[in-house]
């Protein structure tokens, strides 16, 4: 976007939620900025409000966003919530000179070779093949999937809406799980379990396959009682999703030949850091027949960097147009 590390750019990553906004100046990305999406009424009065309180008396006449949804033509209806992001719009309020809006899952790709050891956990594997591609995938308010691959004529990023890829199933009880969302909301996306609200989904479900009553929760409130071991049906639907995130995430790897790696971001991941490795989620990445021994080395971490998007916008507001 630009070469000059003197002007400021500012970043974002909008999802369905929450959007988060920092300003890079000189080189360097400040604090970022949480925000809830449901207390503004569109995206530019919220960025209005980022831009007064960090501006400084300085001009920001750059952008560059990570969206939630499909980006046509510098523009994007986010897929989960009810807001637009388009580049005319920000350009005629904002007075920016350039402006770059891409899925939000393709700026966590751009990060995936300059996260360090720090920001992750490995689940299983071995050492990376350098030269192959990375996938990397995530829970939150929906599921982002993106890869990132090594070129000879140097290296790019592949964006996907593979969260609505329809739902794999690998046993009777998932089947009957998927039969029941199907009742629902007819077709059953990976995102439909795989996701804040998708646990929500698997909670109400398995409640209803087992006879329980149980209470209207959340997914941070199912999340809670599961790790706390205080609700038999919030383990079952966490020990589900890890389980279905494990299979996905293996039938990634091997549609890309992810041998470079596979990473899970995301909002909801995180919160799982010491339940995910002791779950079946590697055991059912690695469990597809004839191609496990393909599988079996490639690793998968757990991305632990609080806003890892904000590296890959970074990146790529170092670049040219």
């Amino acid at each position: 976007m630009t070469k000059d590390k003197s002007e400021s750019v500012v970043l974002g990553d909008i999802g369905g939620t929450n959007a988060r906004f920092a300003v890079l100046h000189d080189g360097v990305v400040d604090d970022v900025e949480h925000m809830k999406v449901s207390e503004y009424r569109q995206f530019a009065d919220a960025l209005d409000t980022f831009i007064k309180s960090r501006s400084a008396g300085r001009s920001i006449r750059n952008a560059i966003f990570g969206v939630a949804g499909v980006v046509e033509r510098e523009r994007c209806a986010l897929t989960n919530n009810p807001w637009i992001v388009a580049a005319d719009e920000l350009r005629a309020r904002f007075d920016f000179s350039r402006i770059h809006i891409v899925n939000d899952f393709e700026a966590l790709a751009w990060s995936l070779p300059h996260l360090t050891a720090k920001d992750l956990r490995l689940i299983g594997g071995q050492k990376p093949n350098a030269a192959a591609p990375m996938v990397v995938l995530g829970p939150g308010t929906g599921l982002g999937v993106a890869a990132y691959i090594h070129g000879d004529r140097g290296d790019f990023v592949l964006g996907s809406e593979g969260g609505h890829a329809t739902l794999p199933s690998a046993s009777s009880r998932e089947d009957a799980i998927i039969a029941n969302l199907r009742a629902q909301f007819g077709h059953v996306s990976a995102e439909r379990v795989l996701s804040g609200p998708g646990l929500e989904n698997l909670y109400r479900v398995i409640a209803s396959l087992d006879s329980q009553t149980v209470a209207q929760w959340t997914a941070a409130e199912i999340t809670e009682a599961a790790l706390a071991n205080r609700c038999a049906v919030s383990q079952a639907a966490l020990d589900t999703f890890c389980g279905l995130l494990g299979g996905v995430a293996g039938n990634l790897a091997l549609s890309f030949g992810a041998q470079g790696g596979v990473y899970i971001a995301g909002g909801i991941a995180p919160q799982l850091r010491d339940y995910l490795p002791q779950s079946q989620f590697r055991s059912r990445f690695e469990a597809k027949g004839r191609l496990t021994s393909y599988l079996e080395p490639i690793p998968t971490y757990l991305v632990l960097h609080d806003d890892p998007a904000f590296v890959g916008l970074q990146f790529l507001a170092g670049q040219e147009t």
